[in-house]
């Protein structure tokens, strides 16, 4: 299982969600150019770059078809890694995705590349904040207003070289900000979210889940758009019970959960 996470986070920061996964498989987490350690990645590289990136790394590290999981900024390269390489991919779990930016979010984005520049950054980090928890749901999140000050933090604490790279990789959303649905995903495709995700919403994961040949939406309730880190214990489940092949419906923290087919849509 190959983890893919997303804005401000490393393939350190899975915690629990990685432990958790690994009492079923083995779990490979990576830093593509221009997170973690790596240097900063120009943002006129887009996701195309970064998936073959992801393919090159699977190279070095010997595996051949894999199940991928996505989360977030994530999920649009493992959409393209997909769509790129389908041979090496079993199954594939997106989570908290959408096929383009919606205006709001845009708009929110933009404030907050401004306000990063400035340096304002107490304004930066609610707007961020903002835009990840749903303020008028996050009394009905598990652990959301502990994940938002833990959040809150780590956006204080950016590092210079870190702050550069959420810049250019934002940047990079902007510039490349529709993903290139042409090319149908062949393989198994999950697709999820928290019920309260004002960000990638319920209606824009639907939309990505509808480009698949195969695939099964569903939204996990109580939670918003850090859902593996509000429900990890549910999103491993779900995940897990995907990529085994184990029934999806009638589980009682995702009661939506619904099989699409593109034979069956209009």
């Amino acid at each position: 299982m190959v983890l893919v996470g997303g804005a401000f986070q490393t393939k350190e920061s899975w915690g629990r969600v990685e432990a958790e996964f690994l009492a079923h498989a083995d779990v490979f987490t990576v830093d593509l150019p221009g997170w973690g350690r790596a240097d900063v990645l120009p943002e006129d590289h887009g996701v195309e770059f970064l998936a073959d990136a992801l393919h090159h790394m699977l190279d070095e590290a010997g595996l051949d078809a894999v199940n991928l999981v996505g989360g977030s900024y994530g999920t649009a390269i493992t959409y393209t890694f997909a769509q790129r390489h389908p041979d090496r991919v079993h199954r594939m779990a997106l989570v908290g995705t959408m096929t383009s930016i919606p205006d709001h979010a845009e708009a929110a984005i933009r404030r907050a590349m401004e306000l990063m520049r400035a340096e304002r950054t107490e304004d930066f980090a609610e707007t961020v904040l903002d835009l990840l928890f749903n303020p008028r749901t996050i009394d009905s999140v598990v652990l959301g207003s502990r994940l938002r000050q833990g959040m809150r933090r780590r956006l204080h604490r950016l590092h210079p070289e870190e702050g550069a790279q959420a810049l250019a990789n934002t940047t990079r959303l902007l510039v490349h900000k529709k993903l290139d649905t042409t090319i149908t995903p062949t393989m198994p495709v999950l697709v999820a979210t928290g019920e309260h995700d004002h960000f990638t919403t319920p209606d824009l994961c639907r939309e990505v889940a509808a480009t698949c040949a195969d695939s099964w939406f569903t939204t996990i309730a109580d939670a918003d758009h850090m859902v593996p880190f509000e429900r990890s214990a549910e999103i491993v489940d779900l995940i897990t019970r995907f990529f085994t092949d184990q029934p999806l419906t009638g589980l009682s923290y995702c009661p939506d959960a619904e099989h699409i087919s593109q034979e069956l849509l209009p």
